[in-house]
């Protein structure tokens, strides 16, 4: 025992010897000194110990004179004030790089500190002077500049480099990247516009800076400027037709869908489009609800483009499609209008006949013949027509089949509907469709109370790739977890999952009889600010905006806190908008909105809204 613990001393001793020996040698070569000091000294400049730095660099300059050894060391010198050791450092350093005028900003700089501005601005001048025709050496007398922030003198810089560089490089990003530093937004938007004129290559990276540039812009200053100057443009150089798409481009940014289709009807007839363009902003206008600006698209086409534009027969179903959806939100339904659409879209279908093509028209007509003119049997014998037409695809049959389980919800068979859900979901396995269909199965066992198998569902669902999917499986998961007990028959959610099942079958008054009973008999419930909210849509349905509004404010009054807060400012601030036509209290409820929860997915929507009805997008 005590020979080996005499060996194992000896071992510890062998191995103290070579450490220290290690660290006695990481001491004496240059390589391994060199790089222990420069981190000291990097240690040192960044905790201000100034004093204790400029020893370390002035040892580490003097062997070695790299850029950022100077850089450091007379940084040090210069904060320490010693301004006669750091002038004669520069000016050795200058000498011994005499093609690089941007170290004459360095001296310049030392000689602004010590008070001598003239040889401060004869030196800034002197390194202007002796730029050379050369891009890097451009750039780098300007940056030179920008870190001592000298912004004019880097301005300056790069003016008389594009001078020296007629028609090579413009240097339109570097300008630009300066004046945005000064809130220059003119000389910014002009310096990027002016770039897509030296070269239309460029329009993408332009874009892409105006979108980062333009999106951080709560007081609306920088997208005013922008749309000013471009309008402004487009009236002098009304040939370059790159301010016309660039124009396109940013109104539909801001969601500004008539600016959008103002320039692109002019474009098209301009140079004698086949209305692709416009095709395009009417789809933009449907996604968003702008029914009126896509009808105004879409019959553009059908008239002024005609059969010979390969738009023609999917805007012309597209022009019937929106005009039934102006309709839908009539409340009474005008049965009337309805009846003509219907007789407008059988009159179109048989121009056009059955085919691969007009199925997008068959799906509208199915859903105008079963959800709003109680013609079920008709509907659903128009899809199963289109999901028997031959060479479609597996993605258009798919739809279909969703629309045709959608009625048979509608008609009360549920179970036809789930397995129709569920074939749609085993023929496109981790499609956006097979998760829509998922979603629509799950929400089924919700109406007919299976909360539990409804829940596992949704729970798959929040990882779906859709985002709109994901919300929504998110938002009735959490409906369900919140109002169901596992010691509890969850009475209160089957009365409110009914209620919701009755308004999906178009059963309003039925639906609020069921929500009145939810209201009467459980007062104290979580779920009765669910059932106030859905309570307003339903008014909101039936245009009885007042009572809707109450509902609302009831909402906010009780339940501040609720996560149906945020959506009952925002359907208040659009009733004032919309329906009571009071810019003024609506622009309240949009910045109350956005005070009160900056996190809600309704803030960007709201802040959009608000500087509209400001006036902030008035041309």
């Amino acid at each position: 025992m005590c020979f080996l613990l005499l060996r194992i001393k000896k071992i510890m001793y062998k191995l103290l010897f070579l450490v220290g020996l290690l660290m006695c040698t990481c001491t004496v070569f240059p390589q391994g000194q060199s790089y222990t000091n420069e981190q000291l000294a990097l240690q040192y400049m960044m905790n201000r110990e100034f004093d204790k730095a400029v020893e370390i660099y002035e040892d580490l300059y003097n062997k070695n004179p790299t850029q950022y050894y100077f850089s450091n060391y007379t940084f040090c010198l210069i904060e320490l004030q010693n301004y006669e050791k750091a002038e004669k450092i520069i000016k050795k350093h200058i000498r011994s790089h005499p093609k690089e005028p941007k170290f004459l900003v360095d001296l310049g700089y030392v000689y602004s500190k010590e008070g001598e501005q003239r040889k401060s601005e004869n030196a800034y001048n002197e390194a202007i002077e002796k730029m050379k025709p050369d891009r890097q050496q451009i750039t780098e007398l300007a940056n030179a500049f920008l870190v001592k922030r000298e912004n004019e003198r880097a301005i300056e810089t790069i003016k008389k480099g594009r001078n020296l560089l007629p028609d090579k490089y413009p240097f339109s990003i570097e300008l630009a990247d300066i004046y945005e530093r000064q809130e220059d937004w003119s000389n910014y938007y002009n310096e990027l516009l002016d770039l897509i004129i030296f070269d239309y290559q460029y329009l993408q990276n332009v874009q892409n800076k105006l979108q980062d540039n333009l999106t951080n812009d709560p007081e609306n200053k920088k997208n005013e400027a922008f749309r000013n100057i471009l309008l402004k443009r487009i009236q002098k150089f009304p040939e370059q037709q790159f301010y016309a798409e660039l124009m396109i481009w940013y109104s539909i940014q801001q969601k500004d869908f008539a600016s959008a289709l103002l320039q692109a009807k002019a474009l098209d007839r301009r140079n004698g489009e086949n209305g692709q363009r416009i095709m395009e902003i009417g789809d933009l206008a449907t996604t968003n609800k702008k029914y009126e600006l896509a009808e105004d698209a879409y019959s553009y086409i059908v008239t002024k483009k005609g059969e010979e534009s390969p738009y023609y027969v999917n805007s012309r179903i597209a022009l019937l499609e929106t005009r039934m959806n102006r309709l839908i939100p009539d409340f009474p339904l005008n049965k009337e209008k309805m009846l003509a659409l219907e007789n407008e879209m059988y009159s179109t279908l048989s121009t056009l006949g059955k085919n691969r093509n007009t199925i997008p028209l068959m799906r509208a007509l199915a859903r105008l013949e079963a959800f709003y003119l109680s013609k079920n049997n008709t509907a659903i014998a128009l899809l199963n027509e289109a999901i028997n037409i031959e060479n479609i695809s597996t993605i258009i049959q798919a739809e279909c089949k969703l629309d045709l389980a959608d009625i048979m919800l509608f008609s009360g068979e549920q179970w036809e509907a789930t397995l129709l859900y569920s074939q749609v979901e085993k023929s496109l396995p981790n499609d956006p469709l097979a998760h829509e269909a998922k979603f629509r199965n799950a929400r089924l066992f919700y109406f007919i109370g299976e909360f539990s198998w409804a829940k596992a569902q949704l729970d798959v669902l929040k990882a779906a790739t859709s985002k709109l999917i994901a919300n929504d499986a998110m938002q009735l998961s959490l409906l369900i977890a919140d109002n169901t007990n596992p010691d509890s028959t969850s009475t209160e959610l089957a009365m409110y999952s009914r209620a919701d099942f009755l308004l999906y079958q178009n059963k309003k008054e039925m639906a609020l009889q069921t929500l009145d009973s939810l209201l009467t008999s459980f007062s104290s419930h979580p779920i009765i600010s669910q059932v106030i909210f859905k309570e307003s849509e339903i008014r909101i349905l039936q245009g009885r905006y007042l009572d809707a509004d109450t509902l609302l404010g009831q909402i906010l009054v009780t339940y501040p806190y609720s996560i149906l807060a945020d959506d009952a400012l925002m359907k208040r601030a659009e009733l004032y908008e919309n329906q009571f036509q009071n810019p003024t209290k609506a622009m309240y409820f949009y910045q109350k909105l956005m005070t009160n929860y900056p996190g809600s997915l309704f803030v960007e929507e709201a802040r959009k809204r608000f500087r509209a009805l400001r006036g902030d997008l008035v041309n």
